[in-house]
């Protein structure tokens, strides 16, 4: 009975991780104003041991930066009498605005199926989409067309062997945020996998929001709406009074 009782106080002694990873951000906080033309994010970190490192794998490094996620409906449009018509539409239940993953090997090489399946780490996984219509046999296209398009406007990215690891302990990497950002937080993760196996996780934040006279004109259109209408339509009457002004004093000096 003594030895059982030493036996689980040392087991809970030990460490849960043999490794920890212990990272950084160069930045927490992006602010979009009115020349907001995108930033860039540089992650660091080291990995926390208390033993020497193992020996049966090599250590690899996933770097994850996921935007807001909200709900997307794709519509396909196919040719019928000569013109484009949408003919099918699929709900995607949650799809993030940006997402952005970093690695420092190729990505299915250093991580398995199904702990991308269980941690939703590629780009694919972060996607969730339920289900789709019965007459609709292909939903997967609905869901690849909105990785294609987004990844053309540079809001997904897969980043394979950009992240440096120095002697399994450092690592570093640099991820661009795009001018089109969606405010809101954006969740940053750091995955350490060994022989395709996730080891260890740390989370953070990236806090993206409008500032300035970007942040008024937001609150303004979405708290009051009526307002900002009104407004808009004066600005565009004199806009158009002013260079109507201003083409007739051309005229008269002409």
């Amino acid at each position: 009975m003594l030895l059982r009782a030493l036996f689980f106080c040392l087991a809970f002694a030990l460490p849960t991780h043999a490794e920890q990873v212990v990272a950084g951000l160069s930045q927490n906080r992006v602010a979009i104003t009115a020349n907001f033309d995108g930033s860039e994010i540089l992650i660091f970190g080291a990995v926390q041991r208390e033993t020497p490192a193992p020996t049966f794998a090599p250590l690899e490094v996933i770097v994850a930066i996921s935007g807001p996620s909200h709900a997307v409906t794709v519509r396909r449009k196919t040719h019928q009498y000569g013109i484009w018509v949408n003919t099918d539409a699929v709900e995607v239940d949650e799809a993030p605005t940006f997402y952005a993953v970093a690695t420092s090997g190729p990505l299915d090489e250093i991580l398995l199926e199904t702990e991308d399946l269980r941690h939703h780490i590629s780009v694919n996984r972060a996607i969730r989409s339920v289900g789709a219509p019965e007459e609709i046999s292909d939903s997967e296209a609905f869901t690849d067309a909105i990785i294609r398009i987004r990844m053309n406007n540079g809001l997904y990215q897969t980043l394979d062997n950009t992240v440096e690891v120095s002697e399994e302990t450092l690592f570093n990497t640099s991820i661009a945020l795009p001018a089109n950002l969606t405010e809101g937080d954006y969740t940053t993760r750091i995955f350490l996998t060994r022989g395709g196996e996730v080891i260890d996780v740390f989370e953070t934040s990236i806090d993206v929001r409008k500032v300035g006279l970007e942040r008024w004109v937001y609150n303004l259109a979405h708290e009051q709406p009526l307002i900002y209408g009104l407004l808009s339509l004066f600005i565009a009457i004199a806009a158009g009074w002013g260079a109507s002004a201003f083409f007739r004093f051309l005229n008269l000096r002409g």
